[in-house]
């Protein structure tokens, strides 16, 4: 349990290497004033220790706000593919169960269903385009909105059934409110994506980080000497991983390591579906 969750991350997560690596770097930086008071009797090292206190109040405020922020990105969106893999289980039943489906039928609403969630995956793993860019809504780089398209296929599918008299208004309405939920998602997850956290809010708290850390060894070393070495890289490792992590949980569509797993929900909608259409088949 130590070794998995505590020092194996240290040495195979990318982050924490990152992380470890700039908080190893102001432990460096913290030996010039260790130097300084061990060869000095008065100086900069005698900076009051009070003003690192008032200064990491308003320093952990600021991180708070920012992993908080953060998280609720990464949160909301795992929440909006949850949605989807209920929407594509509850779709796949009501069509299954409302309709008798042809082989053709069953072949090609599985494939549309299937489509969605990989297309969409797709869709927010194109870089954001520029604000000048006309295309910006569209998301791909031909104008074609695929996953829009996929709904739009499915749509026209019942547009058929209905006018053949397969499909009532009634039941129509019952298997519009799960294919509904599909451009949802895709709006929410666009929002997520498209909309980064504020420039200039992501800049102010990475120079109140770097500020602190570049004065604490000064404050910090009249009391505890060469203590202020350990001191100065532990306190460095969780300050800057808090926002090293942030950064990468703000943008949950990736492919990093703490993005969300979206391949792994394709899966699980892929096989539930399967089987779900499967059942009915026999």
């Amino acid at each position: 349990m130590i070794f998995r969750d505590i020092l194996a991350p240290l040495a195979f997560s990318k982050t924490l290497l990152q992380v470890s690596s700039l908080a190893i770097a102001v432990g460096l930086y913290s030996t010039l004033s260790v130097w300084q008071e061990a060869s000095s009797s008065s100086g900069i090292g005698y900076m009051p220790s009070q003003f690192h206190a008032a200064m990491s109040l308003t320093l952990s405020c600021l991180l708070v706000f920012r992993t908080n922020s953060a998280y609720s990105r990464w949160w909301e969106a795992r929440t909006l593919w949850g949605m989807l893999v209920n929407a594509t289980r509850n779709l796949s039943i009501k069509l299954t169960c409302i309709i008798r489906l042809s082989e053709h039928d069953n072949q090609f609403l599985q494939t549309r269903i299937i489509e969605f969630p990989t297309a969409l995956m797709s869709h927010l793993r194109i870089a954001p385009p520029s604000n000048s860019d006309p295309r910006a809504d569209r998301g791909t780089s031909d104008g074609n909105h695929r996953p829009a398209f996929v709904v739009q296929q499915l749509y026209d599918w019942l547009a058929i059934q209905k006018s053949n008299g397969r499909l009532d208004g009634d039941e129509m309405r019952i298997i519009d409110v799960e294919l509904a939920k599909f451009l949802e998602v895709c709006g929410g997850c666009e929002r997520i994506a498209r909309t980064p956290m504020v420039r200039s809010y992501r800049i102010f708290a990475r120079q109140c980080i770097f500020l602190f850390l570049l004065t604490l060894p000064w404050g910090i070393v009249s009391d505890f000497h060469w203590w202020t070495i350990p001191l100065s890289t532990i306190t460095a490792y969780f300050m800057i991983g808090m926002e090293v992590v942030a950064e990468h949980v703000e943008e949950p569509f990736g492919i990093d390591e703490d993005d969300l797993d979206l391949n792994g929900f394709c899966n699980t909608i892929k096989f539930s579906v399967e089987e779900i259409f499967a059942s009915k088949s026999h």
